[in-house]
């Protein structure tokens, strides 16, 4: 069993970190390239940036020697060394304050907020949620993010995931069928180097995973996207929670209930597994 010394984790809350960005309109119509979403050509300064769009933007690039087994940097830095060989993105609540224009300069600061540990099913795990802030250069909030970390212990060779409850359909859906290519571009835009992403036998042999993960990010973003198209209306506030992973192979399901001034979102992957919950409050 491995040993949490909570409070040498925590000794990594208030540890901070600020960047500065161009909020370049190239990269952003890769994005658009990478969703087949806006046409790219249609990309240009002065727009505002989709929702959580963001993240293709700060991106910390270390050099090899500096990275962990698992492609991701060597823990202990920004964030605490959590001794737990799977890590994921748990979820977030993000606010949109105002916008983020293509073509202009921004500021983000981050912050650890919490480490927390629990026992769950599979085992320990451990929370660590983050502040991150998006300012412009004169110091107005534009973005406003908790974003939560879970690491846990890898489960052992051949024992199933548990299958999370379904939920009912939707009043609205749409497929969303990413390939291999899909992860390679936006772990690519993202310069996340996590090998669940484009290694399978790393997945199957290191991490218990059958095949690739769907990043939880491009999850969440595309649940974003589909508020906003079911809406016809710019979000205000995105929370969003992973459920379950997402594997490669074959079509997650987005489904959007309008509800008042809101979206009530979920994905759902094989006979109707929720991987990923949301809520976005209008604008």
């Amino acid at each position: 069993m491995t040993k949490i010394d909570l409070d040498y984790l925590r000794s990594w809350v208030g540890k901070s970190h600020a960047d500065e960005d161009l909020i370049m309109a190239r990269h952003a119509r890769l994005m658009a390239a990478t969703l087949n979403s806006t046409p790219p050509q249609r990309i240009e300064d002065g727009m505002s940036l989709p929702p959580l769009w963001h993240w293709i933007y700060f991106l910390d690039g270390l050099p090899a020697h500096e990275l962990g087994p698992d492609g991701h940097p060597a823990r202990g830095g920004f964030l605490p060394p959590v001794p737990l060989p799977n890590r994921m993105w748990a979820g977030g609540r993000v606010s949109f304050v105002d916008p983020v224009r293509i073509g202009s300069v921004i500021r983000k600061e981050s912050r650890v907020l919490r480490v927390d540990h629990k026992t769950g099913r599979s085992g320990d795990l451990v929370f660590v949620a983050v502040l991150h802030e998006l300012k412009s250069l004169q110091g107005s909030v534009l973005i406003r993010e908790e974003h939560d970390i879970v690491y846990r212990a890898a489960p052992p060779p051949g024992k199933p995931a548990r299958v999370p409850a379904s939920l009912p359909m939707g009043q609205f859906t749409r497929a969303f069928t990413p390939s291999s290519t899909t992860l390679f571009r936006y772990s690519a835009l993202t310069f996340n180097g996590h090998r669940i992403h484009y290694d399978a036998d790393y997945c199957r042999a290191v991490e218990g995973y059958e095949n690739l993960v769907i990043h939880g990010p491009l999850m969440a973003t595309v649940l974003a996207d589909y508020a906003e198209e079911v809406s016809q209306r710019r979000i205000r506030q995105f929370d969003y929670r992973a459920v379950a992973p997402a594997l490669l192979g074959g079509p997650v399901t987005l489904h959007a209930s309008m509800q008042e001034e809101r979206v009530v979102l979920y994905a759902t992957k094989g006979a109707d597994t929720v991987c990923m919950q949301a809520e976005a409050a209008l604008g």
